[in-house]
């Protein structure tokens, strides 16, 4: 009895535990939550170390900053009209005396070209020397190549190219600077590079100036084939293209004079002129060698320097396939800023030099003389006008149109400048006024 009763009991006690139904649903979703949590979390976390990796990367090391590219000057031939501005007398120094020693009669010095004389073979020679001369001068020139795609009728894409020449012009340790006429490559898509060896990089727009058409393209050097990094960079020197007697000086004109690449020509400069662009005149260097209307290239002294860049003709019709080139000393500021990417400032007036004779017969003061100025522009927003001269700049004084052209070159766009004006009033009497102009951007 007892026992019964104690197995009635401990059946009473006894219970029997159910497994929960697993939510099939509820887990699916509890899991979904997880997985969205985590990818948002880890979009967050990949957006702040986008945003913070730059800062820290910085704050850690610090950028150094590129090198800044800086040209030789070129020592300038002072003008009368400058001289007289500065008060520099204009006398001629006296004259050295004649060292002593054997000095020729005409007869004489006939007598001896007479003995001398020339045959082919030393016709062979001279070519043979300037052909010698020419590759190694081609060392420094660069072949640019444009190439842009177009697609037609039928949705093919077509690649054209274009072509150019340049020079290696300096190079930063990080990176090779190449001058180069780019009013050709100016709708370019990619700029290709072919060296004197053959090597082709791609070269990315540091600057261009409008207003000449060159363009200043650079070559990281972590692009270039490490056995051309190792060897000497064959950069070019600028020769000085201010002297006075420069006209019957032989040239060689290298890159694409004819209009092929890597052609070639000989001659001399016969003149030089001044082309009037705006803020800034530029000497035209004129040959005697017969090129392609469409030229490109350099022009080179035996000396081995660079004297000019050879320009698109603006020449008379029966002057139109002979080749000039910009003075590369007056190119040189605007080179340097463009190879430093800095904006040139923009004044807007086109003017030269005041002659001395209208100094001195008309009373007309020493400095920029305005000729034109240029609509909209900075200038004429300020109001300078035609006729008046400009004698100052800010702390500078300005006596020549040059020194307006180097002052203004110093400056920046958007920068607020003082410009001192004489006006002429009535005939023979100026009047000083002065203008603040803010300046533009002129690349």
């Amino acid at each position: 009895m007892p026992d019964s009763e104690q197995r009635d009991q401990s059946d009473f006690l006894s219970e029997k535990i159910k497994v929960k139904p697993v939510n099939k649903k509820k887990l699916l979703r509890k899991t979904m939550i997880t997985a969205a949590m985590a990818v948002i979390f880890g979009l967050i976390a990949c957006f702040t170390f986008l945003i913070l990796e730059p800062v820290f990367n910085n704050w850690l090391y610090p950028p150094e900053e590129p090198p800044l590219v800086v040209f030789p000057e070129d020592q300038e031939e002072m003008s009368p009209e400058e001289m007289l501005a500065e008060n520099i007398p204009t006398e001629s120094p006296p004259p050295e005396p004649e060292p002593e020693g054997v000095v020729l009669e005409d007869e004489q010095i006939q007598e001896i070209l007479s003995e001398v004389t020339l045959d082919l073979e030393n016709y062979a020679e001279l070519y043979s020397a300037l052909s010698a001369y020419v590759s190694k001068m081609n060392r420094y020139m660069v072949t640019v190549t444009a190439v842009t795609s177009n697609v037609d009728w039928f949705q093919n894409v077509q690649e054209s190219r274009s072509l150019s020449s340049g020079v290696i012009i300096y190079n930063t340790s990080r990176e090779l600077l190449i001058l180069t006429d780019f009013s050709f490559l100016v709708s370019a898509e990619k700029l290709l590079l072919t060296f004197y060896d053959g090597t082709i990089v791609e070269a990315q727009l540091k600057q261009m100036d409008r207003e000449t058409g060159l363009a200043v393209l650079s070559v990281d050097l972590l692009d270039m084939p490490e056995e051309f990094v190792e060897g000497d960079f064959p950069v070019v020197t600028f020769g000085s293209s201010n002297a006075v007697n420069l006209v019957g000086t032989p040239v060689i004109a290298l890159g694409s004079p004819m209009g092929v690449s890597n052609s070639m020509g000989y001659g001399m400069i016969t003149s030089s002129s001044t082309l009037c662009m705006t803020d800034r005149n530029y000497r035209q260097l004129q040959t005697d060698i017969c090129g392609s209307r469409d030229a490109s290239g350099m022009l080179f002294n035996l000396k081995g320097q660079m004297l000019g860049v050879i320009m698109k003709s603006q020449t008379d019709s029966d002057m139109a396939n002979v080749i000039a080139a910009y003075s590369i000393s007056d190119l040189q500021r605007i080179v340097q800023k463009m190879s430093n990417a800095s904006a040139v400032a923009y004044m807007g007036i086109t003017g030269g030099d005041v002659p001395r004779e209208a100094n001195q017969q008309f009373g007309v003061p020493y400095g920029a003389y305005v000729e034109k100025v240029a609509m909209d522009s900075p200038a004429m927003r300020a109001g300078i006008q035609r006729g008046d001269v400009i004698t100052g700049m800010n702390d500078t004084v300005i006596n020549t149109y040059r020194s307006y052209s180097n002052a203004l070159l110093e400056k920046l766009p958007n920068e607020t400048v003082e410009v001192a004006v004489m006006r002429q009033v009535q005939q023979g009497e100026y009047r000083e006024m002065s203008f603040s102009i803010e300046l533009g951007e002129g690349n």
